[in-house]
C-alpha cells in the first residue's frame, strides 16, 4: 500500500507540474522580461504555427508584466496602463519592412491620439539596442518595448514557433532571429494591436496571422474615439 501512495503521488506532483507549465527546475528564468495573466492563467502559451494562436480579446483583463525600453531600463506594463489608456501594437522586429511600415502609419496617428490622451507602446522580440537605432532610423515619437524572451506576447496568446524551414529562409534574406533577439527560442508574435483603459481591461483587440495584413488605421480611430466618450 505504501508503494502504490507514493506511486499516486508522484503522478499527481507530476501532473501539476505539466498543468502549471513549470520546467526543468534547474533551468533558470529568461532574463528581462516577466509577465503574468490576470486571473492566475499562467504565461507560457505557444502555438507551432502563426494560424494556430489563441489570442487575448475583447473584455478580457491584459496580461501584466516587465519589459525593457531602448535604453535597457524596466518598463511595468500594469504602471502603463495605469499612465491612461494604451495603444499596445505587437511587430515581428525592425527587420520586418510590413512592420516598419505600420510603424510609420502609428507616427501620422501619434498626434491625434495624444490628443485623446492615448499613448502608443509597440512591442517586440527585438534587443533594447536595436529599438533604438529603429527609433532614431524612423524617428518615431512613441515608446518602443523589448520582449526578447517573448514571456509577454506569450501572456498575450501571440506566440509561435518558427520552423526550421522558415529560418533557413530568414538565414539567405540575411534575418537572424537569434541575433535580433538575443535568444535561441526561435519564437515570434503574431502581429496585433490592443486598445487597453487604465484598469487593463481590453476594449479593442486585432490580430492577423498573415504578417502582410495590418489593422486599418480608420479602425484604430474609430475604437479611440468609442473608449475615450465612454
Amino acid at each position: 500500500m505504501a508503494n502504490v501512495f507514493a506511486i499516486s503521488c508522484l503522478v499527481a506532483m507530476t501532473l501539476a507540474l505539466t498543468l502549471t507549465g513549470c520546467g526543468d527546475p534547474g533551468e533558470a528564468e529568461p532574463p528581462g522580461t516577466t509577465a503574468a495573466i490576470a486571473g492566475g492563467d499562467p504565461a507560457g502559451r505557444v502555438a507551432e504555427r502563426a494560424e494556430d494562436v489563441k489570442p487575448m480579446s475583447e473584455g478580457a483583463h491584459a496580461p501584466v508584466g516587465t519589459l525593457l525600453d531602448a535604453d535597457g531600463a524596466e518598463v511595468d506594463l500594469e504602471q502603463t496602463y495605469a499612465e491612461g489608456p494604451t495603444l499596445l501594437v505587437f511587430f515581428r522586429g525592425g527587420w520586418c519592412p510590413y512592420c516598419s511600415e505600420h510603424l510609420a502609419d502609428l507616427i501620422d496617428l501619434d498626434p491625434e491620439m495624444r490628443e485623446m490622451g492615448i499613448q502608443i507602446v509597440a512591442v517586440s522580440p527585438d534587443k533594447p539596442d536595436l529599438l533604438s537605432d529603429k527609433a532614431d532610423e524612423m524617428g518615431l515619437n512613441y515608446r518602443l518595448l523589448s520582449d526578447s524572451p517573448m514571456t509577454v506576447a506569450q501572456a498575450f496568446g501571440l506566440a509561435f514557433r518558427v520552423d526550421d524551414e522558415t529560418i533557413e529562409q530568414y538565414d539567405d534574406y540575411g534575418i537572424d532571429l537569434e541575433e535580433s533577439s538575443g535568444q535561441s527560442h526561435h519564437l515570434l508574435p503574431v502581429p496585433a494591436v490592443y486598445l487597453i483603459d487604465r484598469e487593463g481591461v481590453i476594449h479593442f483587440a486585432h490580430w492577423n496571422p498573415d504578417y502582410k495584413q495590418r489593422v486599418d488605421p480608420a479602425d484604430l480611430m474609430a475604437a479611440a474615439t468609442r473608449v475615450t466618450s465612454e
